[in-house]
């Protein structure tokens, strides 16, 4: 943290003599932004988090890509495919990749290197958390038990520009897929000779999209510059994309209003309301859910009745209201607003799940006398004998401030006491991965519009399945979800799959995501997602 914060201050002592774009600028761009402080990775197949994903997006690409439909927004387009046919039964897809396709070192891309990058995907020994991001190909989940070999992974060359995919059922989603990170080629020579190396030196970081990186300094930034060999180098926009690697939202605020950054999407909590007023803070659209996460394997919080006091006393309307500040909307359930159900013409699936609990003022009241009664039938009447426990969250103002309001609240409601732990980012991820610790700070962003990315990281086992939780029910019901070819059906198992979840008490949801950031006006072109990718790289004056 120290040291972060010191290379923030040289950074904005630097703007004196530096020329990064500013406003009023004109000619070529050298773009400066901030999304988050050191990734985890920028392995495609090992990464599982938002800003690491936002910067791969920009280093590589898949079958299919997002595209700027002209007002900022993202649409889904063919990328490294030149087209795709889709059998009648939607169960095998065949793509054409395009003839000039090539890998940052000018070596052609085929067909072969996207069968080697959904292979080691599913692979047991690459302990990918979004191996079940592919579940849906044939055989993937024997090959992720260890039943069957990756080579029988139902993912084929027919030569070098066709690829076929088998599936073991009709998914509606399965192009989304396809433009994910996790199912983006990557070179078999480069990571058989450096192993889990190749992403942390330049000259082994081999990409095949837009940009490629040319520094790394590790809690500093991260910078990229047009890659010559990609197939729309000519229509790129800036001269280099340089993401600055900050957790200290005052510093950001700071770096943007002096002209050293020109995107950030995180301000402190206490400036939310002055600049979304100004203007100066715009809100995007975000289809996610910010959460508690209990570790339903460790006590007190193995028993649901403990875990569903926890989640009743939070007032979801003063966090969202007093604390963040930024037009989120209080979560009544797990699985976000705007995620299709079966009919895209009717109701989505918040609206045909109902709500878990009331987010009601009026009924705040009632909600905590229910979870006092439940904390003493768990043995705790009043909090006595309670442990002391521990909420763990990562290196932010507002997940600090978020942390400090649920404290209060349990201390308050339920007579607990909770401390809180602050970790660095990656720390943090490895500890709530391993499943050290009671409560920690949770989030979750669709990978693609439909409710099984929200649903299938809790099956037991699953690599996103930080609360540890198991329960047999519930992995059959997402196990037919995936496998039944009656769409019906599909959405009747993942509709009963959230109400265990519910009954389980698994996750304690707090509110409903917007993507609240600031940008240099002077530079357009920027366009957006909201499964939260930002894309830069054609942006310009």
């Amino acid at each position: 943290m120290k040291t972060k914060k010191i290379l923030v201050a040289l950074l904005i002592i630097a703007l004196a003599v530096s020329a990064i774009a500013c406003g009023g600028s004109s000619g070529p761009l050298d773009m400066t932004v901030s999304i988050a402080s050191e990734p985890q990775t920028i392995d495609p197949q090992l990464n599982s988090a938002v800003d690491g994903a936002i910067m791969i997006n920009h280093m590589f690409e898949g079958l299919m890509k997002w595209e700027d439909d002209g007002n900022g927004n993202a649409v889904l387009t063919e990328g490294q495919a030149a087209s795709y046919t889709v059998s009648e039964d939607q169960m095998v897809y065949t793509f054409t990749l395009r003839d000039d396709i090539k890998w940052s070192d000018g070596q052609p891309v085929t067909a072969n290197d996207f069968v080697y990058a959904w292979q080691r995907l599913v692979t047991p020994a690459t302990a990918a958390d979004y191996n079940y991001m592919i579940e849906m190909v044939e055989n993937a989940s024997d090959i992720m038990a260890g039943a069957k070999q990756p080579s029988e992974l139902g993912i084929k060359a027919i030569d070098e520009k066709t690829l076929e995919i088998s599936l073991v059922a009709p998914t509606t989603y399965f192009l989304e897929v396809c433009a994910f990170p996790a199912c983006f080629p990557v070179r078999q020579d480069i990571i058989t000779a450096n192993g889990d190396q190749w992403t942390f030196d330049v000259n082994t970081y081999i990409g095949n999209g837009s940009y490629k990186m040319t520094e790394w300094v590790h809690n500093s930034y991260i910078k990229m510059v047009p890659n010559e060999n990609y197939y729309d180098y000519a229509n790129l926009g800036p001269e280099s994309i340089t993401f600055q690697l900050m957790d200290d939202q005052n510093a950001m605020l700071a770096g943007f209003r002096s002209g050293q950054l020109d995107f950030i999407n995180t301000v402190p909590v206490d400036e939310v309301s002055s600049l979304l007023e100004s203007g100066e803070l715009k809100v995007d659209p975000y289809i996610g859910t910010y959460y508690v996460c209990f570790n339903t394997q460790r006590a007190p919080f193995d028993d649901p009745n403990v875990r569903r006091a926890f989640s009743l006393v939070i007032d979801r309307n003063y966090i969202v209201e007093n604390v963040t500040q930024a037009g989120q909307v209080p979560a009544t359930a797990y699985v976000p607003s705007g995620i299709n159900d079966v009919d895209a013409n009717a109701d989505d699936f918040r609206t045909q799940g109902g709500d878990w609990y009331s987010v009601s003022p009026d009924d705040y009241e009632a909600n905590c006398e229910e979870a006092r009664r439940l904390l003493a039938e768990a043995g705790y009447p009043n909090g006595e004998g309670f442990p002391i426990v521990e909420y763990i969250y990562n290196t932010d103002d507002n997940h600090r401030a978020i942390a400090e309001a649920l404290q209060n609240m349990w201390q308050t409601e339920l007579g607990v006491t909770v401390t809180l732990s602050n970790q660095d980012w990656a720390v943090f991820l490895q500890t709530r991965k391993d499943g050290e610790y009671n409560i920690a700070r949770n989030g979750w962003i669709a990978d693609y519009n439909d409710p099984t990315s929200f649903l299938d990281m809790w099956i037991t086992g699953g690599g996103n399945n930080d609360a540890q939780y198991s329960n047999a029910e519930y992995d059959a019901l997402i196990a037919t979800s995936k496998t039944t070819t009656d769409m019906n059906e599909k959405y009747q198992a993942l509709h009963d799959a959230e109400a265990i979840l519910n009954s389980d008490s698994v996750v304690a949801p707090i509110y409903f995501y917007t993507n609240p950031y600031m940008m240099n006006p002077d530079i357009k072109g920027k366009f957006y997602t909201s499964l939260g990718f930002y894309f830069f790289n054609y942006c310009h004056y």
